[in-house]
């Protein structure tokens, strides 16, 4: 036989010869992602030759390979570091060091009270104040936030959905008073209401009065502050809170599309509003699938805005931040997140990201500290500086891997999109829970395949350290920086004018009750007479009224993924022994406490457990320690388990032990898990906590502490 020249050799000669090497069949070449999609280990040119190629040059529609002609060849994205730390003088100070060593745009991380529209000083808010992001009362606080750093000149992102009326009549009115217009500023407000109800659930009204404001935002924008972006249409959140990147890339283009269709709707013309319209995407672990994901996210969005005929071919364009994944870090051996945000930042880098917030490594435990701030920082310098990444324009394109992943998620999300569609759009399909469901079902799967160890986190489930030295973090006093904002906020309503204020009051509620004028510029008004966010909040309240969801576990998930283990029959076997003793399966209460909606792991943890044999019962978002403590009596439960991601732990889980104990309930076992600090473990436990399961517990593992417990309590009756 004539032995082929290089020429020759075909894809089938390589295949014959790769399982020759691995001695495995052809299925073990092909890795099947979260997605879907089947990557193999080789493509050729075949495989770019099947991919629609509707535009080569970057700057030009459909914009695949970047939004401007030069990119980062002519100017390189936009640091932007995302923090927000206890008060405003704190924010402050942090944000002019922070521009002072290279960063070029502020963004603001609010507290949990300010995002759901509560004053300082309100009762439901004692273990949120100052934590997770600075606290905003009034004014006051916003023009402390900004002093001395010129509006004029230095751009800011405002991560605000449920309060962002309030929130950006504050900013419009501190501007003012600093002496710039607001046809001066320029920025970014998050104003993105339907995630929340997905996912992030800092949401206040319920979604169609949420929707008029997103709208009455973009109209007032449109006409008053040019330079202003109206709205940030973020898929970040969903890829924390478990989508997978079809998910995340279909359902933030959906939302986007409903937003449009509610300003086209407000009579605005879709060139008055399109060009300044932003979006925001996460950026995880999976390299070149993220890069793609960018990609496709720009030939897809203007697949979209034709369908509006804009006259400018900026309409088309889609302009996006990134954020490096927070979920992908992790408490087990910190400092390897320095390395994962790196490659992050790289990958969103060559999938053309307009600007860029790197995470510190020490986010998966608490809020950063200064030092680890000025490495996520020096991180985007390095990359901008030492790199050559900044040189040319898509180095990716060309890529017959990178150009087929495109070309899949786009396809895979489009079907997606008119799945939604089909529903009638993104409203109606948040309605009915859809994206909610398909989001939770794809994080459960996922801990599912680490908590088995199909997928490998470095130092978490593989080559994990034998002993762990803690690392420094920032500790925020609670107590204290509530004490301050109310004695500003008691000052500032001292100094007021009572009856200004309730006649801009009274006004922004007509506007709300009657559907005529605009609610931003009415709520300007009153926060020029100094009403407070909560004020202005409650006035929208009283019209629209609070959206309360209704918590739904999805089931069969990470049981079917340890259907064959037996690890979860060994653990059956457990539960089968103590339901009997108990006369019934133990009842687990998975509560959240305080203003953090973030219930993922809330989730995860209520679906895992009742595949493995609980009786779980999932307790509703922003509850008080009182309200926890009696569905817990009442639904008679024998351990509540509280989820803690923003840091309300120590205020809020020894409050919920008192009142148990005050109730007659001291015999319900409390247990605390998320986003702990292992230096606040001896803390939990001195103050009542039985077991703390912080970030990177495997659920099995937590599974059986909670059984051990039930059974040592047992034993002591």
């Amino acid at each position: 036989m004539t032995k082929k020249t290089l020429g020759e050799r075909t894809l089938g000669d390589w295949q014959a010869l790769a399982e020759k090497e691995l001695r495995a069949s052809p299925d073990t070449l092909v890795w099947k992602t979260p997605e879907g999609i089947d990557v193999k280990p080789l493509y050729t040119e075949a495989d770019q030759s099947a991919v629609a190629q509707p535009g080569s040059l970057p700057g030009f529609a459909p914009f695949t390979r970047g939004p401007r002609a030069t990119m980062y060849a002519g100017r390189p994205w936009t640091i932007r570091q995302y923090a927000g730390f206890s008060t405003a003088e704190a924010s402050n100070a942090f944000y002019r060091k922070a521009l002072a060593s290279g960063q070029q745009g502020v963004s603001v991380a609010f507290d949990l009270a300010t995002h759901r529209g509560y004053d300082s000083d309100h009762p439901r808010v004692e273990g949120d104040v100052g934590k997770a992001g600075v606290a905003i009362d009034s004014v006051e606080d916003m023009k402390i936030l900004f002093d001395g750093i010129p509006l004029e000149k230095v751009s800011v992102s405002m991560t605000m959905n449920g309060a962002v009326i309030p929130i950006l009549a504050n900013f419009i009115v501190a501007g003012e008073e600093q002496g710039v217009s607001r046809a001066a500023l320029s920025g970014t407000i998050q104003n993105d209401i339907l995630k929340e109800f997905m996912v992030r659930n800092t949401y206040i009204y319920p979604p169609e009065p949420s929707m008029r404001i997103v709208a009455d935002i973009i109209e007032y924008t449109s006409r008053e502050m040019p330079r202003f972006n109206s709205i940030s249409i973020s898929g970040y959140h969903m890829q924390e809170a478990g989508a997978t990147l079809v998910q995340e890339l279909a359902f933030t283009l959906a939302d986007g599309r409903e937003y449009v269709r509610a300003a086209i709707a407000k009579g605005l013309d879709v060139d008055e509003f399109a060009g300044r319209l932003s979006f925001f995407f996460a950026i995880g672990m999976n390299f070149f699938m993220e890069a793609a994901k960018l990609r496709a996210a720009r030939l897809l969005w203007t697949r979209i805005m034709e369908e509006f005929a804009p006259k400018k071919a900026s309409s088309l364009m889609l302009r996006t931040h990134c954020q490096t994944s927070g979920v992908s870090l992790q408490e087990q051996d910190p400092y390897n997140n320095i390395i994962r945000t790196a490659f992050e930042a790289m990958s969103a880098v060559l999938g053309g990201t307009q600007s860029l917030h790197t995470n510190s490594f020490d986010e998966a435990i608490a809020l950063p500290t200064e030092f680890s701030s000025r490495i996520a920082r020096n991180t985007q310098l390095i990359l901008q500086h030492e790199t050559g990444v900044t040189k040319v324009v898509d180095p990716l394109a060309g890529s017959y891997y990178v150009e087929s992943l495109t070309n899949e998620l786009a396809e895979k999300a489009w079907a997606l999109i008119e799945e939604v569609e089909a529903l009638g759009g993104m409203t109606k399909a948040v309605n009915e829970g859809l994206p909610k469901r398909l989001i939770e079902e794809a994080a459960t799967r996922r801990q599912a395949a680490v908590d088995k160890g199909d997928e490998i986190i470095v130092g978490v489930n593989k080559y994990r350290l034998e002993n762990e030295e803690p690392i420094d973090i920032l500790d925020i006093d609670n107590s204290a920086v509530r004490a301050s904002q109310i004695k500003r906020l008691d000052e500032t309503r001292r100094r007021r004018d009572p009856a200004k204020v309730a006649e801009t009051l009274d006004r922004l509620r007509e506007v709300a009750e009657s559907g005529k004028g605009n609610l931003l510029e009415a709520a300007v008004e009153a926060a020029r007479a100094r009403a407070s966010v909560g004020e202005i909040s409650d006035a929208m309240r009283r019209v629209f009224g609070d959206h309360t969801a209704e918590p739904e576990v999805v089931k069969n998930v990470y049981g079917n993924a340890y259907s064959d283990e037996p690890e979860l029959q060994q653990l059956r076997t457990r539960m089968t022994a103590i339901s009997e003793a108990l006369g019934g399966a133990p009842k687990i209460m998975v509560a959240k406490l305080g203003q953090d909606g973030h219930d993922r792991g809330a989730k995860v943890i209520a679906s895992a457990f009742g595949d493995i044999g609980f009786d779980v019962l999932a307790g509703p978002l922003f509850q008080t320690p009182e309200e926890a403590a009696n569905l817990a009596i009442s639904s008679k439960v024998h351990v509540v388990g509280m989820s803690s991601l923003a840091a309300g732990h120590k205020t809020l889980a020894p409050q919920l032990i008192e009142v148990l104990k005050a109730k007659g309930a001291e015999n319900i076992i409390v247990v605390v898990g998320g986003v702990i600090p292992r230096q606040d473990y001896a803390f939990l436990t001195e103050h009542g906590v039985a077991a703390v399961f912080g970030p990177g517990t495997n659920v099995m593992d937590a599974a059986n502490s909670v059984l051990d417990l039930l059974e040592g309590k047992r034993r002591n009756q």
